[in-house]
């Protein structure tokens, strides 16, 4: 089912035009009425009349996210305070939050866009929708809500956490879609387990999961444990929230992206210049629609890439691939670059080890230190602990082209995620 055939088929001509010219309303918006665009365009040296064409992007200055905290709490909107219908934010655990906020009409936009993704995920309305996604200050909950009931779900809003809570709901309502962060899905899946249930005995046929990188091996790990289809969804508050991007589960290949709201580039984060079609870089972002809070080529920190290619869903805007991983987490291990979604990827091919990691960082004198801990499926290992590390550090050399310290934990020793898992433990300061 296409939410919005209208839109997400169109002619790719046609969509470049609306793009243009949505674009060329927000660049005059922000000069006109943030006066942080307003500096930042002039030192750039272009002006909104220099927009002719989609290229013409590229002259356009980045915005970062110590531009939101600079501007804290309301620097950037592009309204009046009193027509912000909503506000949101991070959590700030590095500072201050980023605040975005949006207009009732942005509102709208929104749940349209997050309908076309339940869709893309196979939803339909009807569907009994389980949203295990954080409701607050974090977008997600609420974006998935909206999103829902437009799309003509019944939504149950029972947000993250309490787990055991969770199982009972999903056995007692029955519901059709989930939504959640993969890690948790696990996390809710293995308690079920623990309980001597069966989570692939669930009504679930489909499962909406992002806020996080995560591999193909997991999809394989979430698609077996729970017998639904494991959907990657896309987005980040300060472009608009979840929705900007969802994958389709025909091919389940490549996240379509809003384009009708959103012009999206892959620029190299070194010399910040674009990127072709296919490489990978890191992901950029310029709203078309938003009035609250536009954002001019926000840098998302994000990897991946992008493709124009046909999809047999039918849908013909761009799509870019599942995260690779973020700028800021990728580890430099003895002159390599590796990600924590690269070592994700070979421990979920280990069936004696549970999908639960986290990579610790540590100092040895001047030196900084890489261990990745592990933990032991609950089951008996058919092999001793000696011989799984040694086995596992193998494959990791021989994917990662580099040696790093392997700890294998017992079962149920590594901490459990009822949001955003965490990954990287930084002990160094």
């Amino acid at each position: 089912m296409i939410f919005n055939e209208r839109m997400e088929t169109m002619e790719h001509k046609r969509l470049q035009e609306l793009q243009l010219e949505r674009l060329q309303a927000t660049v005059k918006r922000v000069v006109e009425r943030v006066p942080f665009y307003e500096a930042a365009f002039a030192a750039a040296g272009v002006a909104p009349n220099d927009i002719r064409s989609l290229d013409d992007v590229a002259k356009l200055p980045f915005t970062v996210k110590k531009d939101l905290r600079d501007q804290y709490p309301f620097g950037l909107f592009a309204c009046d305070r009193a027509e912000v219908a909503r506000i949101h934010g991070s959590s700030g655990t590095k500072g201050k939050p980023t605040v975005v906020g949006y207009t009732k009409q942005d509102l709208a936009n929104w749940a349209e866009i997050v309908a076309r993704a339940i869709c893309l995920a196979g939803g339909r309305p009807g569907d009994l929708f389980h949203n295990a996604y954080g409701y607050g200050l974090f977008t997600g909950g609420l974006g998935l809500h909206a999103g829902a009931e437009v799309m003509g779900a019944t939504v149950v809003p029972v947000s993250g956490g309490q787990t055991a809570r969770q199982i009972t709901l999903i056995q007692d309502f029955e519901p059709r879609g989930i939504s959640c962060t993969p890690s948790y899905a696990l996390n809710i899946a293995e308690e079920m387990v623990r309980q001597g249930l069966d989570p692939s005995a669930t009504t679930l046929q489909y499962g909406i999961f992002g806020a996080e990188p995560w591999t193909e091996e997991m999809r394989q790990t979430l698609e077996r444990v729970w017998g639904l289809k494991a959907i990657d969804i896309y987005g980040l508050s300060e472009v608009m929230g979840p929705g900007v991007a969802c994958e389709c589960c025909e091919e389940q290949n490549g996240l379509h992206i809003a384009e009708d709201h959103f012009y999206a580039e892959i620029i190299d984060p070194e010399t910040l210049e674009p990127l072709p079609e296919g490489e990978f870089g890191e992901l950029v972002f310029t709203s078309l629609t938003k009035q609250a809070l536009p954002v001019i080529r926000y840098r998302t920190g994000d990897i991946s890439a992008l493709t124009s290619k046909p999809c047999s869903c039918g849908r013909t805007m761009r799509r870019m691939t599942r995260i690779k991983g973020r700028i800021d987490d990728m580890l430099i291990i003895r002159g390599v670059n590796v990600f924590p979604s690269e070592m994700e990827a070979v421990l979920l091919t280990v069936p004696e080890l549970a999908p639960h990691y986290q990579v610790v960082l540590s100092r040895d004198g001047a030196l900084d230190s890489v261990e990745l801990q592990v933990e032991m499926q609950s089951e008996p290992a058919s092999c001793s602990e000696a011989e799984l590390t040694n086995r596992v550090g193998h494959l990791l050399k021989e994917a990662l082209g580099v040696s790093i310290g392997l700890k294998v934990h017992p079962p149920q020793t590594i901490a459990r995620s009822e949001g955003k898992a965490v990954r990287i433990v930084d002990r160094r300061q």
